[in-house]
């Protein structure tokens, strides 16, 4: 099958160190505008990808995200936020990269060309069929990322993956896969830039869907997010002030005592009924 690296093709820009500061910005910003609209062509394998996850956590399972350099960070990035953010365990969503958590903030030498250790990985985290593994990579070649994926595939574990390039190995591996093109860099071969932007696109989508379709948001708000900060602890209390119209610090002493948005309202809520 025909397979052409659209990351790695040329830039459509040259002489970049000729450009001036604000011809550098504007030329970057107009190959940024172009990345929703490639994730836009990707919806409906978003989609598929979401109903699945859905379906799988309501049953007891977990989300995993396996990469290597940028599309591994990104996936820990997006992981590590669900539990502050929709107040879910931390290990309902969780990130893996090639190297360990070492390679978050340095590279890890010929981690990404690993074919055994992502297999390990999702061993070590109690992986089981219940759970869904999306592999990220913009190349769509990453031997950890593909070899972690076939491993789930032959163990019964449905698979997604994350990739910019058109028929990929990756591609070709996930069971649902999400192909979001979005052309060359504008520093040749820079994944990190419109491919990254992407990545962090679909990521987003896949959490916050996911978490809504649970049941972890009334409204358009987050009301079982946790309370680690006094700005959270502010937003929390003005969200219950708007939904039952008490004082300020009615609300606060409601969340105070009962930890979370959703409780406080449903306790307030209770308490009315039976005066």
């Amino acid at each position: 099958m025909n397979f052409i690296k659209t990351t790695e093709q040329p830039s459509f820009y040259n002489d970049l160190e000729q450009m001036s500061t604000s011809d550098l910005l504007k030329n970057i910003n107009n190959e940024d505008k172009t990345v929703p609209l490639a994730v836009e062509k990707s919806l409906p394998q978003i989609e598929n990808l979401v109903n699945e996850i859905v379906v799988r956590m309501q049953l007891g399972g977990r989300l995993f995200y396996i990469g290597a350099g940028t599309s591994g960070r990104l996936g820990i990035v997006d992981a590590s936020e669900c539990p502050p953010t929709f107040g879910v365990p931390f290990d309902l969503v969780n990130g893996i990269i090639a190297g360990g958590d070492t390679a978050i903030r340095r590279a890890v030498e010929n981690a990404e060309d690993n074919t055994t250790q992502a297999w390990i990985d999702l061993q070590q985290n109690g992986i089981s069929t219940n759970d869904i593994v999306i592999g990220i990579a913009a190349s769509g070649t990453t031997p950890y990322v593909i070899s972690g994926l076939e491993q789930c595939n032959q163990n019964n574990i449905l698979t997604g993956c994350i990739t910019c390039n058109e028929n990929s190995p990756l591609a070709r591996t996930a069971t649902l896969p999400i192909v979001v093109v979005v052309g060359p860099e504008f520093v040749t071969g820079s994944s990190r830039m419109k491919a990254g932007t992407a990545q962090k696109l679909v990521l987003n989508m896949i959490s916050t869907a996911t978490m809504i379709k649970l049941g972890k948001v009334k409204g358009n708000k987050m009301v079982d997010m946790q309370l680690s900060n006094d700005k959270l602890v502010d937003r929390g209390t003005k969200m219950i002030v708007e939904e039952i119209s008490i004082s300020y610090q009615e609300a606060a002493n409601l969340l105070e005592k009962y930890g979370s948005v959703r409780k406080a309202v449903e306790a307030f809520n209770i308490i009315s009924k039976t005066k």
